[in-house]
Parts: C-alpha cells; sequence; structure tokens
C-alpha cells in the first residue's frame, strides 16, 4: 500500500495497469542496443518510455533484469511491462454504501470494507471506493496529482490508498488546500499509521523492525519483492512490529509504517518468514506452521472460509488537520471476520492441543 502521496498501483491484476509485451528476438538479428530495438519493434514505445522501463526493472532478457546499453542478441527472449497510457473516463457515480467515520468541510474519514477497489484503473471503472464518494460528496477535489505518477488518473479526494482486501481507516480529502497539505504529509511520512495483522509463525521476540527495499519483484509482476537497502531495485522500506498476543502457530502484531509502499508490510512479513494469514498473493493462504493431523487442517480451512482474505485492517490514523492545525485521531474497530478468526485461534491456543 502505498501511502507516499498518491499511489500510482492497486490491488487488481496488474495486466489493468499495464501492457505485457513478450518478444523473442530473430536469429538474424544484428546486435542493437535494447531501447532500440524496443522502439523499432513495440507500438507506442518512445525512447523516455523504454529507459523509464529499464531502470524500474520492468525490461528482462532471459529473465534478467538488464541495462539501457544492453545489445540484443539472436534468440534472446524479451520480455516487458509498460504502463498503460493514461485513459480520459467519466467517473459514474454509484450509490455504495460508505462507512462514515467523521467529517467536517475539508476531510472525511471512512472505513473501508473488504473487497472494494479504492479507485478506477485501467479495465476496472465501476464499483470502487472513488464511484462511491462521487455519489455520496460533492465537489471534492479532482485533478491529476503528480508526487508519485504524472500520469496519474483523476482521483478525487484521494491522497493514500488501501488493497482491495485491506479493511480500515482511510482519509478522503474535500477541499483543494486539504488535499495539498494531506498529501504532502503523506509523503514527507507525517502521518501516523498503525495496522493490524494475524501472521503465520511465532516471534522469538515481542516486536522487531523490519528494513528492505520494495519494490515490484522481477519475474512475478503481480506481487511486490523485497531486495537489499543498497539495492538498485525498490524503495526504502520501513515497518515497526510488535507483538499483541500469540496463538502459537499464528501471531497477531501491530504494524506501524515509517513508510508507505505498495504492499508493503505483506512483503516485509514474508520476507521474513511471517506471511499474512490466508494472504493468497504472499503464501499465507497455505498452512504455513502446525500439525499434519487432519482435525487441525480443517480447523484452519474453516478460518480461511470466515476470512476469505488477507488478516489485515488499517486500525488507526493520526495527522494534523489540513485547516484546524490540531491533532486528530481516529481508530477503528477490527472486522467482524478478523475478530472471528482471532477468536477461534484463542480458543484452540488456549484448548492445549497445540502438539508439533
Amino acid at each position: 500500500m502505498n501511502d507516499e502521496g498518491i499511489e500510482i498501483g492497486e490491488e487488481q491484476d496488474d495486466q489493468e495497469f499495464y501492457e505485457h509485451i513478450r518478444v523473442v528476438v530473430d536469429p538474424g538479428q544484428s546486435l542493437l542496443r535494447i531501447d532500440k530495438f524496443l522502439i523499432n519493434h513495440t507500438k507506442n514505445a518512445t525512447r523516455s518510455k523504454v529507459q523509464q522501463s529499464i531502470e524500474n526493472g520492468n525490461v528482462l532478457v532471459n529473465d534478467k533484469t538488464i541495462k539501457s546499453n544492453y545489445r540484443v542478441k539472436p534468440n534472446d527472449i524479451i520480455t516487458v511491462v509498460f504502463a498503460h497510457p493514461p485513459r480520459e473516463i467519466e467517473l459514474i457515480p454509484e450509490n455504495i454504501p460508505i462507512n462514515v467515520v467523521y467529517e467536517d468541510d475539508d476531510i472525511v474519514l471512512v472505513n473501508k470494507q473488504a473487497g472494494i477497489v479504492v479507485h478506477p484503473g485501467y479495465g476496472n471503472y465501476r464499483g470502487t471506493l472513488v464511484n462511491a464518494l462521487v455519489y455520496h460528496f460533492q465537489n471534492l477535489p479532482n485533478k491529476t496529482l503528480t508526487i508519485e505518477n504524472p500520469q496519474a488518473v483523476l482521483r478525487p479526494g484521494l491522497v493514500h490508498r488501501l488493497d482491495k482486501n485491506t479493511t480500515g481507516i482511510m482519509v478522503i480529502a474535500k477541499s483543494e488546500i486539504a488535499m495539498v497539505k494531506l498529501a504532502k504529509d503523506f509523503f514527507d511520512r507525517n502521518m501516523d499509521r498503525k495496522y493490524v495483522a494475524l501472521v503465520w509463525g511465532d516471534f522469538q521476540e515481542d516486536g522487531g523492525t523490519v528494513t528492505g527495499n520494495v519494490g515490484r519483484h522481477l519475474k512475478d509482476r503481480k506481487k511486490m519483492d523485497v531486495f537489499p537497502v543498497d539495492s538498485e531495485f525498490g524503495k526504502h522500506a520501513v515497518t515497526h512490529y510488535k507483538v499483541l498476543e500469540r496463538f502459537g502457530y499464528v501471531t497477531l502484531i501491530e504494524c506501524k509504517l515509517e513508510t508507505g509502499r505498495t504492499h508493503q508490510i505483506r512483503a516485509h512479513m514474508q520476507h521474513i518468514g511471517h506471511s499474512l494469514f490466508n494472504d493468497d498473493t504472499y503464501g499465507g493462504d497455505r498452512i504455513l506452521k502446525g500439525t499434519t493431523f487432519a482435525k487441525y487442517k480443517q480447523f484452519v480451512e474453516n478460518c480461511f472460509t470466515l476470512l476469505p482474505r488477507q488478516a489485515l485492517h488499517a486500525k488507526s490514523l493520526g495527522f494534523t488537520h489540513p485547516v484546524s492545525g490540531k491533532y486528530v485521531h481516529f481508530d477503528s474497530e477490527l472486522p467482524d471476520d478478523m475478530q472471528s478468526v482471532i477468536s477461534k485461534w484463542r480458543v484452540y491456543a488456549n484448548s492445549n492441543t497445540l502438539e508439533e
């Protein structure tokens, strides 16, 4: 979840935002710089677009990233991911229920439910939170913002987002001044954001910090990956966590974001061996810890049924009000699906049935 200003990513599949290209180089191809090769062999590709994709690690040759001075050789297999060009779309108001936590003339806080995409994107223009916002609120600030992506589609009121299946607190700007100041606060990391997650495994310590660049996975473009802090890939990311409750095979934790990268908590937790419970993108939808007993397997599968998504909730959000200048803080209850699964694990852990 990339809260650093306006996000460019979304929980939807990447093909909705990116153009995927695969080229097998002709056996008779002479040596040629890859940027020139792609310009000649790809529709609507400009030199700057190609070079930016190479810099972002979105151009692979034989499954390996390359630099722009790489020379294409016969039989090379080139795969490319280009961001789709912006599409001017009409935002259609839709009467989708919104759980409003707080509202004044400049901001509105909503408690986002699971299963709803935050904003329209390529191939997905209906049923989003933005469609609901333009129905329920008039004259939301609506312009292309350039903090992260100068080609971002219009996203009225949005200054950050949550993944499709992540629940919790979001702030929406209702005025131009609120949008500008809140976007800057997210960019400057002046937001106090805390999440609650249920993750696989137990921790030796009661808390810790995960530091590692988060960026698009080099082979699976639908997910993020963690790279060394001195890597050329990804962006600096820091997640602080502390244990709230231990259940043996799973643990309830609180995460505090120092940065806000796309899927940061989900990628960082997988990186340290604690994938979020039932996170199908990062391996948490399998039984990662526990016994081989059929009864235990059925218990976990029942939990997956109760919570058909990653166990992640944006619990609270604190920030300086963009107009009054006062510090405000908003909290939310865990959604019913997470509460139900946590309760089941609490009973299971206390029943002395944990066996290796």
